[in-house]
């Protein structure tokens, strides 16, 4: 039987139950094949094709939650494959601020962000903010979020700050990160740690919503924290794919 089918993924990222080489984000053609079947001495060719059909697959999206304001910033020691220095917390420890991203290559949330963060970053980095990107996603299930093809992400979109792999997991759970992108922002007086002073948004731009990026969320909160005013407490969740956890 020929199967001619073509197959559109429009994925806001896939569940981990699908492979990344099932669910892509482009169109698979399937080219018809023909089978012949044999029966008795003749033999009979049977050539069937079916309309082509579109499959839209949506992931469900996931919202940052669960960390409490205050939070101190736990310790982690991980490295970064494009340098291959490993980071910990201790090197931010002489910034007044740090935002702790958790993202990834693949995620279509993340993609959409991807440009405005770096030019986010590399506007209040100069004024003192402390920036760096973990991902934590299992390469077993998600290899295109594996250190190799992060370290060319940093360089393709020219990450001011250090993307971190997390291969174990360890700091997303430490930190309580369950999605990406997710945004922990800490502050620090003094020699006192680093505490968390918003979990929240980049903004109200999603993938499909036609909602411009402005970075206005996140931006109010940064500007609050380097400027020792209060940041507003009433935050909008962050939206987006889950973390792939190790099977």
């Amino acid at each position: 039987m020929a199967v001619a089918t073509t197959v559109t993924v429009s994925s806001l990222c896939a569940s981990p139950l699908l492979s990344p080489r099932t669910v892509p984000n482009f169109v698979y053609q399937f080219a018809p094949k023909f089978s012949s079947f044999k029966v008795g001495f003749e033999s009979l060719q049977l050539r069937t094709a079916l309309p082509a059909t579109k499959l839209v697959v949506r992931a469900a999206r996931t919202e940052s939650k669960g960390v409490s304001l205050g939070f101190r910033a736990p310790n982690f020691e991980i490295p970064e494959p494009l340098t291959g220095k490993v980071w910990k917390l201790e090197d931010f420890e002489s910034h007044p601020a740090l935002l702790v991203m958790f993202i990834c290559n693949h995620c279509p949330f993340v993609k959409h962000l991807k440009k405005s963060i770096v030019k986010l970053a590399n506007f209040y980095m100069k004024k003192g903010l402390a920036v760096v990107a973990i991902s934590s996603n299992s390469v077993a299930t998600h290899p295109q979020d594996g250190p190799q093809f992060m370290a060319e992400d940093a360089k393709l979109f020219k990450y001011p700050f250090p993307y971190l792999y997390d291969e174990s997991q360890d700091v997303a759970r430490d930190f309580g990160a369950v999605c990406t992108p997710e945004f922990f922002l800490f502050k620090k007086d003094g020699r006192r740690p680093f505490e968390l002073v918003y979990h929240g948004q980049f903004d109200d731009s999603r993938p499909s919503n036609n909602v411009s990026v402005t970075g206005r969320d996140l931006s109010l909160a940064i500007d609050c924290a380097l400027s020792c005013q209060p940041v507003p407490s009433n935050q909008k969740p962050s939206v987006g794919c889950s973390i792939k956890w190790h099977p």
